[in-house]
């Protein structure tokens, strides 16, 4: 992985841009037409989770270890389709059955070494494609509606009695000494009713990922339910979580009433070698949501409000000199799961069939997982972001700042319009390829510069694209990539200044795109957006 490239100077003092007050509406209003459907991919294979581990020089010349999530993997078959995919914070999750529970955390902890071990040597591998994929990297269209089960399905909740550890390690004999709460992997092994620093005590595990697991507890101080992130007892990612509980303190302490509708940390603490972070109990994430939801699109008075908080969020963010850097669907959370079933008709229908269709009761939300958020003047690793939501400047390793939060941002919104991700692939030069059908051509100075710091992905100036080497599949899902305007059809005003909007937000260069406070000035948020269902 190449060295860190700081943004260029010149980049960071055209960011603060003037404000967008003088935009006017284009043309008058209309009634909108139903949003055009976006193609849907091949569905998601079930990967395992997995990370890198690579070394990078600093701008002191220093060599640092830094843990490399390429993209989120899709969560393990395990969790429920309404929970979350990277350990975020879910009210929603219902703990399978099992016949024959086990009854002692020292069995408990045997068996998941064992089925640790056993799915750590049977990993279960997509099927053959005709296109090669990152499997570390999750395709994102409808998944199956019903996974495989795997050996793993028995590792997520482990049945037991009610015990405390107050005391240290349970055991199913005192006379053989302390059992390890832990798996192999350093991950807590979550039991029910399991008493967790002599307070919280354990409902049911709410997710799982890279860096550990989340669960509802009861907090029996007050009597209220709250989420915790339990930290492998590992030491990178105890050291990682500690930067999160910085991050986290410093948002609550400026925000204490919590207007800008970020993740608040309640407390924290260590816990038999874990590091625990405890936050209010919330709903499912939004991408669990449209999930759920068929992958439809949400309403266009909800996307609205949607934006309106996110850009907030982010800009307050930024204002502390803070950048996010993984902002997508699933890092944002419901705040309730409410919801009301209406019945739309199915395009194309030459039968006037109707589907169901939910719709969000209240559409508050909450900003959260800030393990990977960075402040401006610290050190910043070479690759950021989820796959999907990847800004152009960082994958050419141009470095990058406040803009790549505002081009994720540009990114989600397209995925309210449409229930779909905007970019799906896999491939760095592919993905640069749809950007420009979406987009038009990369601006000729960000083009210079892509090619100073890639040149094997620029001929002549341009984006060398398509490669000899490229498959016909491919270039076939280049070809059919759509452009914004067909994405988002300027058919009334609405569309109009949100297809603005979105368009600036996801300018190639960052010193030309729009920063969250400027879009939040935007004429698309003056806008009175009736109901449409």
């Amino acid at each position: 992985m190449a060295a860190v490239h700081p943004l260029p100077t010149q980049l960071l003092s055209q960011y603060a841009r003037q404000s967008l007050n003088g935009i006017n509406p284009a043309g008058p209003s209309g009634m909108p037409s139903s949003p055009v459907a976006t193609r849907k991919r091949k569905r998601a294979h079930q990967y395992t989770v997995s990370y890198s581990e690579v070394q990078e020089v600093d701008s002191n010349g220093r060599l640092r270890e830094v843990i490399v999530i390429d993209d989120t993997p899709p969560p393990p078959p395990t969790i429920s389709p309404s929970t979350t995919h990277n350990g975020a914070y879910s009210a929603s999750y219902q703990p399978p059955m099992y016949a024959a529970p086990i009854r002692t955390r020292a069995r408990a902890a045997a068996e998941a070494q064992a089925l640790s071990a056993s799915s750590s040597s049977t990993t279960t591998a997509p099927a053959p494609k005709k296109r090669k994929r990152d499997h570390n990297e999750e395709v994102r269209a409808p998944a199956s509606k019903k996974p495989a089960a795997t050996s793993s399905q028995s590792q997520a909740v482990v049945t037991a009695k009610s015990w405390e550890s107050r005391s240290g390690a349970a055991t199913d004999d005192t006379s053989k000494g302390p059992v390890s709460c832990d798996d192999k992997e350093g991950h807590y092994i979550i039991v029910p009713d399991d008493m967790i620093h002599r307070r919280y005590r354990t409902v049911r595990l709410l997710g799982q990922g890279t860096f550990g697991k989340v669960v509802e507890a009861i907090d029996t101080e007050n009597n209220t339910r709250v989420a915790i992130k339990i930290i492998r007892a590992i030491p990178k990612y105890r050291d990682a979580s500690k930067i999160e509980v910085r991050v986290l303190q410093k948002l609550r302490e400026r925000d204490p009433t919590n207007r800008n509708n970020c993740i608040h940390l309640l407390s924290w603490f260590d816990h038999r070698n874990h590091i625990c972070l405890v936050s209010e109990l919330l709903g499912m994430c939004v991408y669990d949501f449209i999930k759920e939801n068929d992958f439809a699109p949400f309403p266009r008075h909800h996307i609205q409000k949607f934006a309106r908080q996110l850009l907030g969020s982010v800009a307050f963010l930024h204002d502390l000199r803070l950048i996010h850097t993984d902002l997508k669907p699933e890092n944002i959370l419901l705040v309730h799961n409410d919801y009301r079933t209406v019945h739309v008709p199915v395009p194309n229908s030459k039968r006037n069939a109707t589907k169901p269709k939910r719709i969000l009761e209240c559409t508050d939300i909450r900003l959260i997982d800030f393990g990977s958020a960075t402040f401006e003047q610290e050190y910043h690793s070479s690759v950021v972001s989820t796959r999907h939501y990847r800004a152009p400047e960082i994958i050419l390793g141009l470095g990058w700042s406040f803009p790549c939060d505002a081009y994720s941002l540009g990114c989600i919104l397209v995925e309210f319009y449409t229930g779909l991700a905007l970019y799906q692939t896999h491939d760095n030069l592919e993905h640069l390829a749809m950007m420009e059908m979406v987009m038009g051509k990369m601006p000729e100075r960000f083009a210079r510069a892509g090619a100073r710091s890639k040149p094997e992905f620029f001929k002549d100036g341009k984006l060398d694209w398509p490669k000899p080497k490229a498959t016909r599949q491919s270039k076939k899902d280049v070809r059919a990539t759509r452009s914004l305007s067909e994405v988002i059809p300027p058919s009334d005003n609405i569309n109009r200044q949100f297809a603005d909007l979105v368009r600036k937000l996801l300018a190639f260069d960052p010193a030309q795109r729009i920063t969250v406070r400027e879009a939040l000035q935007h004429p698309y948020f003056s806008l009175n957006i009736p109901p449409e269902i």
